[in-house]
């Protein structure tokens, strides 16, 4: 993905701001390419990890703040970057200061990431797995089941109607990730909706999980995700 990016035009030394960098897991491929990058992080713990595992590039900032409130600094950026973390963003803003950041001609490169079905993660499973989801959290919907790659549509619409920015490029990447029961455990918790749950419920649901995955499946699940980076020119 990070080299798609550079054969996109990013070029060595190109100024990259970074929005939502977290512990900073994406920034530290880009600064290994040459990038100079001011990385904006909302949440102060994520800001500090992120400073550590950034402590040996010299050319990469880590700033503390809400990218909606922001100022932007007088030099414009070659490259908006963000990594799933695009949609967090309130919608009013994001496309727009996007395009403030950027020099005329700039990039806006966004990632997002898809739990798709295909792979080693059977239908079976996931039937089974939303059958706890139905029990134990109201609000899932009935019947959901997972969508192939194919079916995710690639969707620029919010730049383009902007006027801001010209139709965009995608590039996309299927992969797979295991996990053992405690390890998807531990992703679940990462998920709002799950951490969202009363305690009561969440662990129901979480020990509904864990039975099916260590009785059913050996004590091993495996994943398959779509990745997806857009990237569009700033035109105005």
């Amino acid at each position: 993905m990070f080299d798609d990016l550079a054969a996109a035009g990013v070029a060595p030394r190109a100024r990259v701001l970074e929005i939502g960098c977290g512990t900073g897991q994406a920034t530290v491929p880009l600064a290994e390419r040459g990038y100079r990058i001011v990385a904006v992080e909302l949440g102060t713990d994520m800001a500090a990890v992120a400073r550590r595992n950034l402590a040996a590039f010299d050319a990469v900032e880590v700033v503390t703040a809400a990218f909606e409130e922001w100022p932007l600094p007088g030099e414009p950026f070659d490259v908006v970057f963000s990594a799933t973390a695009f949609h967090w963003i309130d919608p009013a803003v994001r496309v727009s200061k996007s395009a403030d950041a950027l020099r005329l001609g700039g990039l806006l490169a966004t990632v997002g990431t898809h739990h798709i079905a295909g792979g080693t993660w059977t239908e079976a499973f996931f039937v089974e797995i939303q059958k706890c989801y139905e029990r134990f959290d109201p609000s899932t919907p009935p019947g959901l089941r997972l969508e192939t790659a194919r079916d995710i549509v690639e969707d620029d619409r919010e730049l383009t109607s902007s006027g801001r920015f010209g139709p965009a490029k995608f590039y996309r990447y299927e992969w797979e990730l295991p996990y053992s029961t405690a390890d998807y455990l531990d992703l679940l918790l990462t998920y709002s909706g799950h951490r969202a749950l009363p305690d009561v419920q969440r662990s129901a649901l979480l020990n509904s999980i864990a039975r099916l995955i260590d009785v059913d499946y050996g004590g091993q699940i495996v994943k398959r995700y779509l990745t997806e980076l857009r990237i569009a020119q700033r035109v105005r």
